[in-house]
């Protein structure tokens, strides 16, 4: 799953109207941009499958960042961070929210490769990746929906908000299908490495938000 967590990201907006939308992205995807550099690191572990075209990726070794436990500890942390600076208690709840979305998002959709801790941990998943035009169908509805959402609570004050805005869904999708489409990587490292490209759409979250200001129809749909 890459644009249904993006998509949860932008639908978070109109219930935490004050976060930036970059912090929103760094939260609900925060599990995939830790792991690429754990990856790197060699602290946590995938393998390459390539004559499985279902599933190319066994993720062997992953607590760190995907077990249950160790997304509830990354949620608290950031909305225990988050309140510190701003004393803001209903955003930094919806913060941390966002961050365990993740854990939950990819439970629906990942096979039994979760843990729910570091160690010698059970391992869950619902496995909606098995039929993958659902899955498919599912991540859409959840994009399309969160790109309502976050049209209806913010407009563009500029057009950077306007064209940065579709910017970022075009290359979203663009990186979505690719990943869908791409042969599997040619290894660990590729991975690690690739994958560094998520924080490009946090810095895209953070200049697109800050060139829109708060809708005052909600029931509008603004570009």
């Amino acid at each position: 799953m890459v644009i249904g967590h993006f998509g949860f990201g932008l639908g978070a907006k109109k219930f935490a109207p004050k976060l930036s939308l970059g912090l929103i992205f760094m939260a609900v995807q925060f599990a995939d941009l830790l792991w690429p550099s754990l990856l790197l690191l060699k602290v946590e572990k995938v393998a390459i499958q390539p004559g499985n075209t279902k599933f190319p990726l066994d993720f062997i070794y992953y607590p760190f960042t995907h077990s249950l436990l160790m997304s509830l500890f990354w949620a608290g942390c950031f909305g225990l961070i988050y309140w510190l600076f701003k004393k803001d208690l209903k955003t930094a709840v919806v913060l941390g929210i966002c961050v365990l979305s993740h854990w939950v998002l990819d439970l629906i959709v990942h096979i039994p490769d979760l843990p729910l801790y570091p160690g010698d941990s059970p391992k869950v998943g619902l496995g909606l990746w098995n039929w993958p035009l659902l899955t498919a169908l599912v991540e859409g509805i959840l994009f399309i929906t969160g790109m309502v959402l976050y049209m209806r609570t913010t407009k563009a004050k500029n057009p950077a908000g306007k064209w940065g805005f579709w910017l970022m869904i075009v290359l979203l999708v663009i990186v979505h299908l690719a990943g869908l489409m791409s042969p599997p990587p040619s290894s660990v490292m590729a991975i690690g490495w690739s994958t560094q490209v998520l924080w490009l759409f946090v810095l895209l979250g953070f200049w697109v938000d800050r060139n829109r200001t708060a809708n005052t129809s909600p029931n509008a749909i603004n570009s």
